[in-house]
């Protein structure tokens, strides 16, 4: 079962950081705190269906995406994969090195 607290705060940080803003700026455009955005990526508070809406317009979504499970998850999927795949071709590349300069017997 998903933590929907959680759910909404990490999507908040993906969206907030998919615009390059900080807490600070997040907070300026949806008319907040700081300490509030931050209390709610941190699972601390949890805000009205009025603040889920000038949050989710300052992210430039819809409300109901701050509660979709797909974005964040297949970003992260999508990240750990590319980097799982550059650190194979460096071990592969260094290894074939190693062979390539291994005196023969």
């Amino acid at each position: 079962m998903t933590d929907i607290r959680k759910l909404l705060a990490a999507n908040i940080k993906a969206y907030r950081a998919e615009l390059g803003l900080t807490q600070s700026k997040l907070a300026e455009k949806a008319g907040t705190a700081t300490h509030y955005i931050a209390m709610i990526e941190g699972c601390r508070k949890f805000p009205s269906a009025a603040m889920l809406e000038r949050i989710a317009t300052a992210l430039d979504r819809d409300s109901p995406e701050l509660f979709a499970m797909s974005p964040v998850q297949d970003d992260w999927k999508g990240e750990i994969l590319a980097e799982m795949g550059e650190f194979i071709t460096k071990k592969l590349e260094c290894h074939r090195q190693k062979l390539k300069t291994k005196p023969v017997k």
